[in-house]
């Protein structure tokens, strides 16, 4: 019996759907192409090298079983890269039950690349020297990685060593405020200004691009102007949604974009919203911003906080309790910006004060950052709450009986006080029979974990944070 391509890997797409998160689905999932079934060997498009890496590196586990499942224990898995007319199109193969090979990569093979003159040189002009405008604090070793994070700053390294020589170009950072576009955007060009001194970065906002090109109308050197941004190797446009609406710095930014992006120079853009959301943009400029990769950054998880904010202390020469940089990290949740605030803040308030930077000053200071704190719920409301939801005594939340059912409602009732409350991770664990915080760091992690692959503890997590919210607001 014949069977269509489409059919198996919408069938492969529903297995991996269950198996990964909503939005690591869209990103790494939900682009790929079937393209043909020969025998047992399932060929599909992915967009580029790194793609076709990231898949091998994080998914290979959940490919391989997926694969197996699908075509059987003979199934194979081949990769197509999408390249342009001017590149091969390699394939790399990958058994259903050795998925990756015994290096870990594949040879993609070479862009077919003659060298062509540049009718652009102006001769007698020397090299341009300029001021990148980086600000050198923002820099790829103090940008803490995480879940929220690990595509754009993979990304970003990948164009830092080999700017316009990859398939991230333009490279598009999106996110909300105060989650690290900026930082990001900069530790890219001062990576290049370290190792490729003889590159011309340089990084403007889109405000002062726009003011730029209305005075140098007025002074009538519009043509300086767009030969001053041509001749630069790294360009990095920051809050590009700021040209929304503004139709002749558009089209302006237009042609430099491709005059760049044709001479293999490396764009980089920060939005605060995907390429295919930036309303007033005109199609065309849309359609090049979607050439390269847009990537986006999430808020940080409760893990990734934490390590954002002891960097910063270090680098400060600030000690805080663990207890305070807990209280800090469950009430700051999505704006990075905003924890380095609270830090100099208490610095400031324990200096000017002569204050100890206790919870009771932690408190006073983060109140002006945020509407309120979790004061109400308790992890003895939570406990109560869980007990009765899968219906088991209270006090097994506490003991030690290894029975699954108590297991389960012990660890989510451990997650729920974690994430809505402001209690300690000590003080949590003191609360379940006096278990360490590495238990509880455990029980936190297994539960997340879990809302990745298991609905149904997702919906139980769902339906008891409902629940709890109801009975506040009630």
């Amino acid at each position: 019996m014949i069977r269509d391509i489409n059919t198996i890997w919408d069938n492969c797409l529903h297995t991996i759907k269950k198996n990964v998160n909503t939005q690591s689905f869209k990103t790494w999932f939900e682009p790929i192409k079937p393209v043909q079934l020969v025998d047992s060997a399932l060929t599909i498009q992915v967009p580029n090298k790194f793609f076709y890496e990231w898949l091998e590196e994080h998914y290979v586990a959940l490919l391989k079983k997926t694969i197996r499942d699908e075509l059987g224990s003979t199934g194979k898995l081949e990769y197509q890269i999408r390249l342009n007319s001017m590149q091969r199109k390699p394939t790399m193969s990958a058994q259903a039950n050795n998925v990756s090979n015994s290096s870990g990569k594949n040879n993609v093979g070479r862009m077919n690349s003659p060298a062509i003159e540049n009718p652009f040189v102006i001769p007698g002009i020397k090299k341009l020297s300029i001021d990148p405008q980086l600000n050198k604090n923002y820099r790829f070793d103090n940008y803490i990685e995480g879940d929220c994070n690990r595509l754009a700053r993979s990304a970003g390294m990948a164009v830092a060593k080999k700017p316009g020589g990859t398939a991230f170009n333009p490279l598009v950072i999106f996110g909300n405020v105060g989650l690290g576009k900026t930082h990001l955007a900069q530790a890219i060009g001062n990576e290049i200004k370290q190792y490729q001194g003889d590159k011309n970065v340089l990084f403007v906002s889109s405000e002062k691009f726009t003011n730029q090109m209305i005075q140098s109308i007025k002074n009538g050197s519009i043509n300086d102007f767009v030969n001053f941004y041509q001749m630069i190797d790294v360009l990095i446009v920051d809050d590009i949604q700021f040209l929304a609406n503004k139709v002749k710095t558009q089209e302006i930014f237009f042609h430099i974009f491709n005059q760049l992006h044709q001479n293999g120079k490396q764009l980089i853009f920060t939005s605060d919203r995907a390429p295919k959301d930036l309303d007033g943009m005109e199609d065309r400029m849309i359609s090049r911003f979607k050439w390269g990769l847009s990537a986006d950054l999430q808020a940080p998880d409760i893990e990734t906080r934490i390590a954002i904010l002891e960097s910063k202390m270090t680098r400060e020469g600030i000690e805080l309790d663990n207890d305070v940089v807990e209280f800090i990290c469950y009430n700051i949740k999505n704006n990075i910006r905003e924890l380095e605030g609270v830090l100099v803040s208490l610095a400031a308030q324990s200096s000017l004060n002569n204050r100890q930077i206790d919870l009771e000053l932690t408190k006073e200071v983060i109140q002006k950052f945020i509407n309120e704190i979790n004061k109400e719920i308790t992890v003895e409301f939570i406990q109560n709450l869980v007990a009765e939801h899968f219906n088991v005594p209270v006090e097994k939340l506490a003991g030690k009986t290894r029975k699954r059912s108590i297991v389960v409602a012990r660890q989510l009732s451990m997650y729920l006080a974690k994430n809505l409350t402001n209690k300690s991770l000590k003080a949590i664990g003191d609360q379940f029979g006096g278990r360490d915080h590495s238990t509880v760091i455990y029980s936190c992690k297994t539960v997340q974990d879990l809302l990745d692959t298991d609905m149904t503890i997702k919906e139980d997590v769902n339906a008891l944070e409902k629940k709890i919210r109801m009975s506040l607001n009630g």
